[in-house]
C-alpha cells in the first residue's frame, strides 16, 4: 500500500467536487424576484494593472459574469484558484456599492469548504471599496481553509475595486 502511493507520488487520488448553487439559484437567493441584465464590457490595460495591484491576484477575470439590475444593484459571479482547485463564487452589491451577500457557487477542493459557513461568508455584508477586505484584517482567517480564505477575499476585493472603478458608471442600458 505505501508502495503504492509512492509510485502515485503521493497524491490523494479523492477530491471533493461540490457544486451547491447554480447561477440562477444564487441570484435569487441574493437577490430574490430581481430581474437582472447580463451586462458585458472590456476591461482597459489601465483598468487591469490597477485591479492586479489592488488585489494581488494575477489572473485575468476571464470567466467571470456580471448582471446588472434597473436600480444600480449587481450580481457577479467569479472564480479564483483555492489550494489546487477553482473556487466558483457570486457576490451581491446594492446600488450604493455595498455587498449585500457572498455565496459559495462551486468548491473543488479536499480542504476548506469550511468558508461555506455563514459566519465567514458575513463579514462581507456591508463592505464596500473604501474597506480593507484583507484576510486578517477586517476578513478573519478559518483554520484549515488558509488559501481558500485568503483568495476568495483577495477575489472579493478584486470586484470591488472593479465596481469602484468601471461597473459604478455603467447604467442598465449598457446590458446585453
Amino acid at each position: 500500500m505505501t508502495l503504492s502511493l509512492t509510485l502515485m507520488g503521493g497524491v490523494n487520488p479523492c477530491v471533493i467536487a461540490k457544486t451547491y448553487l447554480s447561477v440562477e439559484e444564487a441570484k435569487q437567493v441574493i437577490f430574490p424576484g430581481k430581474y437582472f441584465s447580463r451586462v458585458k464590457f472590456d476591461i482597459s490595460e489601465e483598468i487591469r494593472r490597477e485591479l492586479k495591484k489592488i488585489s494581488g491576484i494575477h489572473h485575468p477575470l476571464s470567466k467571470s459574469q456580471f448582471w446588472l439590475a434597473n436600480d444600480g444593484t449587481w450580481f457577479i459571479v467569479d472564480e479564483v484558484v483555492g489550494k489546487h482547485e477553482m473556487i466558483t463564487y457570486a457576490v451581491g452589491i446594492n446600488h450604493l456599492g455595498k455587498i449585500t451577500e457572498v455565496q459559495i457557487l462551486e468548491y473543488n477542493e479536499t480542504y476548506g469548504h469550511q468558508i461555506r459557513e455563514v459566519s465567514w461568508r458575513n463579514q462581507f455584508i456591508e463592505k464596500d471599496s473604501r474597506h480593507q477586505i484583507r484576510l486578517n484584517h477586517d476578513i478573519a482567517n478559518i483554520s484549515g481553509a488558509t488559501l481558500s480564505c485568503k483568495h476568495v477575499t483577495d477575489g472579493i476585493r478584486r470586484l470591488m475595486a472593479l465596481h469602484s472603478l468601471l461597473l459604478r458608471k455603467l447604467k442598465s442600458h449598457d446590458a446585453v
